[in-house]
């Protein structure tokens, strides 16, 4: 939001489901509908002189690896929403071991 603008996140928890929802939105310019589909893209970027158009890869490879999802909605002139889905508990971790070792 090269102009100024308004960032919101907001969290919540997905009633009946064991996911938490995380929002991203902003009041910016929008992405172009072009551009949508290769957002996620790895060195897509349309900031040439910034970054390296890695973020939005990298981050959508950390949230599949936790078994979630990431959604974008955007409209030119009315800012772009991001939304996350990441599940409250991994399943196939144990975090405590009942064993006992005796030396």
């Amino acid at each position: 939001m090269n102009n100024g603008g308004e960032l919101k996140v907001i969290t919540s928890k997905i009633k009946f489901e064991e996911f938490i929802q995380i929002d991203i939105s902003d009041s910016g310019s929008g992405i172009p509908p072009e551009n949508l589909k290769k957002l996620f893209d790895p060195f897509f970027t349309t900031k040439k002189s910034q970054g390296t158009g890695l973020g939005l890869s990298i981050s959508l490879s950390y949230i599949k690896n936790h078994n979630g999802n990431i959604t974008v909605k955007s409209q030119t002139g009315q800012g772009t929403n991001f939304t996350i889905l990441l599940p409250i508990r991994q399943k196939g971790k144990t975090l405590f071991t009942d064993e006992e070792v005796v030396t």
